[in-house]
């Protein structure tokens, strides 16, 4: 399996609660390395952007709100098969039907409020990760 680099958003439900350093020890324990990180207060213009492949969908108002609703930490994560490892390591979008020991499991409140945001794909995690990093913030 080849080393990925995948995009980790820490979601406002997350960072109200303080549970970034709970989060971010999973994911370390899980062998995916932060190669960057930073915490900001996403704009509309900035979720919208960010969201635009939901642009028809009925919940990306509601999605947007959310986002913008406080602070999140956007992050790199590094790692053999990063995307998928990640994906694995947070649970099913819909807390509900994660697995025990996920991260949505143990600490999303709902399914917009799951608590992570993870690429779906390696080639969405590039976009992704240029929307918020250049390489010179990535130190692997």
């Amino acid at each position: 399996m080849a080393i990925e680099r995948t995009l980790s958003i820490l979601k406002p439900d997350a960072t109200r609660r303080n549970l970034t350093g709970a989060i971010n020890q999973r994911l370390e324990a899980a062998g995916l390395a932060i190669v960057a990180q930073r915490r900001l207060r996403l704009t509309r213009s900035m979720a919208e952007g960010f969201y635009a492949v939901h642009r028809e969908r009925p919940f990306f108002g509601s999605l947007c709100e959310f986002m913008t609703s406080g602070p999140v930490v956007v992050q790199v994560l590094e790692g053999e098969g990063a995307v998928a490892h990640y994906r694995e390591v947070m649970g099913a979008t819909n807390p509900a039907e994660a697995a025990d020991g996920t991260i949505r499991k143990d600490f999303a409140e709902s399914i917009e409020a799951n608590s992570t945001h993870g690429s779906d794909s390696v080639e969405n995690a590039a976009i992704e990760i240029a929307y918020f990093f250049s390489e010179v913030d990535i130190v692997g």
